[in-house]
């Protein structure tokens, strides 16, 4: 898969895991390598820092866990927004490349 569409399925991916609750990037990187295990940490972690600055996620800090404090990862209202697009055009895409009889 072409790097630029494999990093915004992703950041997608990355969206869907935070929507129905918290969690902090490790966990976040963990869960992505297991669909992405060609996706390195640096990548996954840039993606966290994009969607924060654009406002589609926010990050808060958890308690301490014999470390830094860990930050923890949650969706906006600007991200579910972002994420119901991205829904409907990675749906959108399925559909076309199944309408030339690809699968």
């Amino acid at each position: 898969m072409d790097a630029q569409m494999k990093k915004g399925v992703v950041e997608m991916c990355i969206l869907h895991l935070i929507q129905s609750e918290q969690r902090y990037g490790y966990e976040i990187m963990q869960l992505v390598n297991k669909a992405f295990p060609d996706i390195n940490e640096s990548t996954i972690y840039a993606i966290l820092r994009r969607l924060n600055k654009e406002g589609a996620a926010k990050v808060t800090l958890g308690t301490v866990s014999g470390g830094p404090p860990r930050k923890y990862y949650f969706i906006t209202e600007q991200g579910r927004e972002t994420l119901a697009g991205a829904k409907s055009n990675w749906r959108g895409l399925i559909a076309s490349v199944a309408a030339l009889g690809i699968e």
